[in-house]
């Protein structure tokens, strides 16, 4: 993962900080747009195609999600052109499945991973002083993880634990 080389890095109780260049968020934030993209298709083919009457309620909140995630996507491009970058047009693969529950579970990890990089991201832009950027950020964190939640709720499990 890209992400991961930008990271501040401790050891032997001293800080090594690796500041990223404006480019390298360019990049950055173009996998991000490109996991929009992602989960535009995935909420929209997902809450078109879920079959069962447990999931009816879902369907129309997957439905939501799609359009949230389109507002996610143009405000990542938007970002992405202030950092005078060009958007990517090429989504991460999609995950389709006939079983409504794999469906669900493949949105739940999707969610999770993305919030994962938007909080990289945060700290990211705030080593480079873009403030702007990481409050962006945090407003599409949040109702990130309002996606997670559904999702974890139509599963009928608790929120994942999960750590960077």
């Amino acid at each position: 993962m890209a992400a991961n080389r930008y990271f501040r890095r401790e050891s032997t109780g001293m800080k090594h900080e690796t500041k990223i260049t404006r480019e390298q968020m360019v990049e950055l934030l173009n996998e991000d747009l490109a996991r929009e993209y992602q989960a535009i298709i995935a909420y929209t083919v997902y809450s078109q195609t879920i079959k069962g009457a447990a999931f009816t309620d879902i369907a129309g909140e997957l439905a939501i999600h799609a359009g949230e995630e389109l507002a996610h996507a143009l405000l990542i491009a938007k970002q992405i052109d202030y950092f005078n970058g060009k958007p990517t047009t090429i989504p991460k693969e999609v995950k389709t499945s006939d079983k409504a529950e794999d469906m669900l579970r493949f949105d739940l990890e999707n969610e999770k991973q993305t919030i994962i990089n938007y909080r990289a991201r945060i700290r990211q832009a705030e080593e480079l002083g873009e403030f702007a950027l990481s409050e962006v950020l945090r407003t599409i964190i949040a109702q990130e993880q309002e996606h997670l939640t559904d999702l974890a709720d139509a599963l009928g499990i608790d929120n994942p634990n999960f750590s960077e």
